[in-house]
């Protein structure tokens, strides 16, 4: 197989051997016809005696060394300074169900660029966005030259070949910052049902603490000209906070993807949910919530994340801000709050056995807005609850997890209602959550001096971490102080063992309490954490 040709963009190309461009998963074209040619040239030279030499064709080695030749001359062009280049077309093949429109709005950096270097790196990225929309088993681009009569031009050529099996399925385990507790889920999708790269799918989650959803959505790339996806989901959750909380929760509702970008994200939230206490014994402050409301809300979300891994990092910074206002709904039952978070993490190399230090801080506050806003309680869904069963180094968005302490296991407690009942346990009490919370982490981890563990990503850590919740609604925030606070910082510290995986990060960890309160749930020992990726 020859190399292609690669005139330079300002010469004249050869038309005998025009051929295109290869570039990182990008294939090149064969011309078919040259070793036919060959074959047949050689074949009529066979029992010709007496007639004049004719020149022959190059052999393969020589028409190799041409093309070396050329390529060689290329990239030393391209090392030394931009080569002037332009396409002239982009030609889209294979697509039989998917509109050309859907693959063409993936394409548009391509008809910018105006050199050699950005077209290779342009088709890279416009290869990773058609793999990512889902409906493809391959993509192939192939940069040939332009028309002989446009010379320094280049026309882009994309294969792509449709999935052969639209539907599909998985099943998993997997653990979630804002259920604080693992999960089995099952889902099922289909991809390009109209031809417009459109994913539809349907799940089942059930969660180790009786939470279960019920969910299905659907995720176009493109629609009526926007730039960005449109994503909607119907979903019914059921989740059980009668251990914690004494409540549990159920919502019908509706989530909306109006915008999102690279580091933008806007959503729509439009639910009815009921708060209930099958137990009866709920204390005072949650009893005040129980009933129907409407949850009508929209968030903001700017992410920035530049770590070179979110289940081991261990260089660059992150950043997560998440605003949410609820209450856009005309409606007296209408939740009315204003919701705002951050998580600001940064890791650094320490230069020895991959080590590195990862820390982070973490905030959130939230409160309802209206007449008498600072005399009325926040919505007890909204509130901050510190703990749970993942790890805090993956949890990124906001404050949610301690090492050492368990689900909802720290914070404002309010006694249970006492009954007459010999089995009921007298020193039980609610966990309220908190209008504001904080947290900071300080991670290192570093790989074992055994070269199966290094080759597994298997790895320990010493971690340290600290944080506190507090209320402010309800006038409380006139007995709020920062001397106060701090002075209250649950911490704990602990060593341990990591096993990375594809789907999650597990972790095996003994943990020390250093500072906790009369009714936290904390506990000095070993734990299994399972988290995903943030």
């Amino acid at each position: 197989m020859s190399n292609p040709d690669l005139n330079p963009p300002n010469s004249k190309p050869d038309p005998e051997h025009k051929k295109p461009l290869n570039t990182n998963n990008i294939d090149e074209e064969e011309d078919e016809g040259d070793e036919n040619d060959l074959e047949d040239d050689e074949g009529e030279d066979d029992g010709v005696f007496g007639e004049p030499n004719r020149p022959k064709p190059q052999t393969r080695d020589a028409q190799y060394r041409s093309d070396k030749l050329k390529m060689d001359s290329l990239l030393q062009r391209m090392q030394s300074g931009p080569v002037s280049l332009r396409v002239h077309d982009v030609i889209i093949k294979g697509n039989t169900k998917t509109k050309d429109h859907v693959i063409e709005a993936e394409t548009e950096e391509l008809k910018s660029v105006r050199s050699m270097q950005e077209l290779l790196k342009a088709s890279q990225l416009v290869n990773l966005r058609l793999q990512a929309l889902e409906v493809f088993d391959s993509v192939k681009i192939t940069l040939d030259s332009g028309p002989p009569e446009l010379p320094g031009t280049a026309n882009v050529i994309i294969e792509v070949v449709e999935t052969a099996s639209p539907l599909s399925g998985q099943i998993g385990a997997y653990t979630k910052a804002e259920a604080r507790s693992s999960t089995v889920e099952g889902s099922l999708k289909y991809k390009n049902l109209f031809g417009y790269g459109d994913l539809w799918d349907g799940s089942l989650a059930y969660g180790c603490d009786h939470s279960a959803e019920l969910s299905t959505g659907m995720y176009l790339p493109r629609f009526t000209g926007l730039a960005t996806p449109v994503t909607a989901r119907a979903y019914l959750l059921s989740q059980d906070w009668l251990k914690f909380s004494s409540y549990k929760e159920r919502s019908l509702g509706l989530s909306l993807g109006l915008f999102s970008t690279t580091h933008h994200d806007v959503s729509y939230n439009l639910a009815w949910r009921i708060l209930t206490d099958p137990s009866q014994m709920s204390s005072r402050s949650v009893r005040r919530q129980l009933g129907h409301n409407l949850l009508s809300s929209c968030k903001y979300t700017f992410k920035f994340d530049r770590r070179n891994s979110s289940m081991r990092p261990t260089r660059g910074y992150a950043f997560v801000s998440t605003t949410q206002i609820g209450g856009l709904a005309p409606d007296t039952r209408s939740l009315r709050f204003l919701r705002q978070e951050f998580d600001l993490r940064y890791a650094v190399p320490l230069g020895f056995y991959r080590a590195a230090l990862n820390f982070g801080i973490s905030g959130g506050v939230v409160f309802p807005w209206g007449n008498g806003f600072l005399s009325r309680p926040s919505s007890l869904p909204e509130r901050f609850f510190l703990g749970g069963n993942i790890s805090p180094v993956c949890a990124l968005g906001g404050p949610t997890a301690l090492w050492g302490f368990k689900t909802r296991g720290l914070g404002p407690t309010e006694p249970k209602r006492q009954v007459n009942d010999e089995n009921a346990d007298p020193s039980g009490v609610d966990f309220l959550g908190g209008d504001l919370a904080v947290t900071a982490l300080a991670d290192i981890s570093f790989d074992l001096p055994f070269r199966w563990f290094r080759e597994k990503g298997i790895h320990a850590h010493v971690f340290a971490c600290a944080g506190n919740v507090a209320k402010l609604t309800e006038n409380e925030y006139r007995n709020f102080s920062v001397q106060k606070f701090v002075g209250s910082l649950r911490s704990s510290v602990g060593v341990g063992l990591v096993v990375p995986t594809s789907l999650f990060r597990m972790e095996l960890n003994y943990c020390y309490i250093l500072k906790k309160f009369e009714h936290d749930r904390a506990k000095t020992g070993v734990w299994l954490t399972f988290s995903g990726a943030s």
